[in-house]
């Protein structure tokens, strides 16, 4: 069986500019603006994100993994006991799917393809 590794995170924010610039000012972090609702970080030892957000944050952060076949890996978290919370989307970059492991933990498996 291929691994999946953890391939980014991604975290809501309130307001992006406050986000990059305390990302920024704090740690050194830079960015890669996707539009108004989106900002990717690098220079953290992880890839990662920050979407806009307006309702009340309370899982704040968001595990992606990465797998090439995503009906594979799917029916795989399906079998496993995981349960789809959005169906497969399409961003630009990729596509991926939302689910919740048994102890309700949302994450995420993207692929390119």
């Amino acid at each position: 069986m291929n691994t999946t590794p953890i391939d980014y995170i991604e975290f809501k924010a309130t307001d992006i500019e406050k986000a990059k610039a305390f990302y920024s000012n704090s740690f050194g972090w830079t960015f890669t603006d996707y539009g108004p609702n989106y900002t990717a970080f690098s220079g953290s030892g992880v890839a990662g994100g920050f979407e806009l957000f307006t309702g009340p944050i309370t899982n704040g952060a968001l595990v992606v993994l990465y797998y090439e076949n995503l009906e594979e890996i799917k029916r795989r978290v399906i079998s496993a006991g995981g349960i789809i919370s959005k169906e497969i989307f399409e961003f630009p970059g990729g596509k991926r799917f939302h689910f919740n492991d048994p102890s309700g933990n949302e994450l995420a498996i993207w692929s390119e393809k």
